[in-house]
């Protein structure tokens, strides 16, 4: 029998596993709200991504990178490390182009069976992105971020987020972490699903966090790669024309939403080609997330009320050297910082979900206005620490976004 979203309540920044919605994806908002209005407007059954607000198209690319340094941590048969990344970037011209979906095809039967969403409906989603478009160059490159998902997550439930930074002009990379990840196709058409061990304990979490952070410093050092006129891709597949040279790897930040968010934090310490980093309401896995660094850190976390701190969060705080601010959003829950927020709205009357058990998902802030707020505040601390804008919005409360409370 398929799980529903409220098999397992989300509570702030809990880790669950990827046999349940949770961290991994969170979806959800309540049932009839505008996107779900304009899904049934469309009649083609998928969910409707909100459009991104900036000026610039969307290209994007997925690359199978082989570590060959590394045995697969969850499989140690395997001899080397496999994974899949995705890069957006603004697109000089996406005509002839095809539609990137949001999943890609051989992934959505087992999606579908471990989330409960009709395959139909997650195969008819769509991003904003057109494959293989050609870069948009800008002089002396764009600036890049780095995606790492929650628990149990794919590289594209952030999509959300990720289209709205590439739309204001940065390039961000979107990490499949293989084995951890619900399901990952690769180029040969293998799905290589989770392998994490079901009774999740503190000491797999920690497995898991060093995993995720050793797959992201490899990835930066694909990225340097490409920048220099290399092809890493396992099958050595085209390049989108004049990827190479766009990346300013000078200006790298990297965001991730629950355990996505602590491995931000431990690659930022760890390896200083990250320049910032955003925490969207994780808990701090292991030694180097909670170590801190001398860059700029920005915590995003969900409305806990007059709930206790996350003791990891002060753990850090006292450790952070760099720039630092928390931030709390009000109305939402743990399954907010992720496509969840505009999957649920639309998919509950499917699903059968009344608003109550929507809201218990997602909270009670109007999806539309989640979505603004998270894409508002998360371009304007990279816009100042990546690209040395005002980020006037970071300095203090304001009054077009009474949902922002400053916690310290």
């Amino acid at each position: 029998m398929l799980k529903k979203p409220t098999d397992q309540p989300l509570r702030r920044r809990q880790l669950l596993t990827a046999a349940v919605l949770a961290s991994g994806l969170g979806l959800v908002a309540a049932p009839g709200a505008a996107y779900g209005r304009s899904l049934r407007r469309t009649g083609a059954g998928g969910i409707v991504l909100p459009p991104p607000t900036g000026p610039a198209r969307l290209g994007t690319v997925s690359l199978h990178l082989i570590d060959r340094t590394r045995t697969d941590p969850w499989v140690p048969s395997r001899p080397v490390r496999e994974i899949m990344v995705q890069i957006w970037y603004p697109a000089r011209d996406t005509r002839s182009h095809p539609v990137a979906p949001w999943l890609s095809p051989g992934a959505v039967p087992h999606f579908a069976e471990v989330f409960g969403f009709p395959a139909d409906m997650v195969r008819a989603t769509d991003t904003h992105a057109r494959a293989g478009a050609p870069v948009d160059r800008l002089r002396g490159g764009r600036p890049v971020v780095l995606y790492s998902p929650g628990l149990g997550g794919g590289r594209g439930t952030g999509t959300v987020l990720v289209e709205e930074l590439v739309s204001h002009g940065y390039i961000v990379v979107t990490i499949d972490h293989t084995h951890d990840a619900s399901e990952v196709e690769f180029p040969d058409g293998r799905i290589e699903v989770a392998m994490i061990p079901p009774d999740i304990d503190e000491s797999v979490i920690t497995q898991a966090a060093a995993v995720r952070e050793a797959d992201a410093r490899f990835v930066l050092d694909q990225l340097a790669a490409i920048d220099a006129g290399r092809n890493p891709d396992a099958a050595n597949r085209a390049l989108p024309d004049g990827l190479c040279g766009a990346l300013d790897l000078t200006r790298v930040g990297m965001f991730g939403h629950s355990l996505g968010g602590s491995t931000a934090a431990a690659t930022m310490h760890s390896d200083p080609r990250v320049r910032a980093g955003v925490n969207m309401d994780g808990t701090f896995v292991g030694a180097a997330a909670v170590a801190g660094s001398g860059r700029p850190f920005l915590l995003l976390s969900s409305d806990h009320g007059s709930g206790p701190e996350d003791p990891t969060w002060d753990a850090f705080w006292a450790n952070q050297r760099g720039w630092r601010r928390e931030l709390s959003l009000s109305g939402t829950t743990h399954g907010s910082f992720n496509d969840g927020e505009v999957f649920y709205p639309q998919a509950a009357p499917v699903l059968g979900l009344t608003p109550e058990q929507v809201a218990e998902q997602i909270g009670t802030l109007d999806p539309r206005r989640c979505v603004t707020v998270q894409r508002t505040y998360l371009r304007a601390f990279f816009d100042r620490h990546l690209r040395g804008r005002d980020g006037w919005l970071l300095r203090a409360p304001h009054p077009g976004f009474p949902e922002i409370r400053f916690v310290r």
